[in-house]
């Protein structure tokens, strides 16, 4: 699964990294994940608001920092 992380680098991207690292890491599922800061590439996936998460090409979530329980949600564990 691979998952990636869409934003420019802001606070709120990061926390969104981060928060996504922490439950991957604390499951143990075999997730990549990836920043995607490049606004070429982010406006590939027709996302306004950032950050957004997409999961194996699928926009799960945009415009806020997901829960633990989101996370866990979008990535099905």
């Amino acid at each position: 699964m691979e998952v990636l992380v869409l934003g420019p680098g802001c606070k709120k991207c990061v926390l969104t990294y981060e928060a996504i690292k922490k439950v991957v890491n604390q499951s143990g599922v075999d997730v990549t994940i990836r920043k995607v800061e490049d606004i070429l590439e982010i406006m590939k996936y027709n996302v306004m608001s950032t950050p957004a998460v997409v999961v194996d090409g699928e926009v799960k979530l945009k415009g806020h920092v997901p829960s633990e329980a989101e996370i866990k949600k979008i990535i099905g564990i």
